[in-house]
């Protein structure tokens, strides 16, 4: 069975940017940035012993579609004739998939996060990247808040504030999508802030810490599985941030353009 046939059985679909989640115009970084994020998802270590098996043969096939998406030869015959060669040495060689993640994905400690997380937040670094993201969704709050490093859904009145200043001076345009959010949306986002807020008061609870013990660090350090979605969601952003094509030179301008 080719690549292909196997994707479909596998992951639904024979779109091998489906099955990254990324567009086909997709830069390199934004293919690897999917390619992490969905090996994330069916890494074989994140299984218990009786689905192990199934999940390594997911995880295999995924690193395959990512040597062809990544080649930029493969991708090319892929992209013109919708076909991919089985018998190139990108499909054929016999590789440790779980030695060449490790290799692609530096391992970073929950330490390092918290070091990242103290410095970026306030920072000159982050006021520029929520403009950036303003104008990229075009004010749509919701992806602002997923794509901003670091933030959370409680964090939301400080990220509208900052945001509404500058508008207020003129550095980015007003976007109806921002400033005529409709409530059901707004009330969306409140929700997951109370569940947020809730999962950590509880957490602080369990672990017997004073209040004002900062929300997520007290269910960091309660939950694996909480401490494992924050440093997923953490490297999914780092990528998309850090590892963005220098195709089209850099970032936009945040000039005032009124939509």
């Amino acid at each position: 069975m080719g690549l292909l046939e196997l994707c479909e059985e596998v992951f639904g679909t024979a779109d091998l940017y489906r099955v990254l989640g990324v567009r086909r115009e997709a830069s390199d970084g934004e293919v690897r940035r999917g390619y992490h994020k969905v090996s994330l998802q069916v890494h074989p270590d994140r299984v218990g012993e009786g689905d192990k098996e199934d999940a390594t043969r997911r995880f295999q096939i995924l690193g395959k579609v990512y040597s062809v998406l990544s080649d930029r030869e493969q991708r090319a015959v892929y992209d013109e004739q919708g076909t991919v060669d089985e018998d190139s040495p990108v499909l054929t060689q016999d590789r440790d998939w779980e030695a060449y993640w490790r290799l692609l994905f530096k391992k970073i400690s929950l330490e390092d996060i918290q070091a990242f997380e103290k410095t970026y937040k306030g920072s000159e670094e982050e006021l520029a990247d929520i403009k950036q993201a303003y104008l990229d969704f075009k004010g749509d709050m919701d992806q602002i808040m997923e794509s901003v490093l670091c933030v959370q859904y409680t964090e939301e009145p400080r990220i509208r504030s900052i945001i509404q200043q500058a508008i207020d001076a003129g550095e980015i345009p007003s976007y109806n999508a921002f400033v005529k959010e409709s409530k059901q949306k707004m009330n969306a986002r409140k929700r997951r802030a109370q569940e947020e807020a809730k999962e950590a008061e509880m957490s602080r609870k369990e672990l017997g810490l004073d209040e004002g013990v900062d929300s997520l660090k007290a269910a960091i350090q309660s939950r694996q599985k909480d401490r494992q979605k924050e440093m997923d969601n953490f490297l999914a952003q780092m990528e998309a941030k850090y590892c963005k094509s220098s195709k089209g030179g850099g970032k936009k301008s945040l000039k005032k353009e009124k939509k």
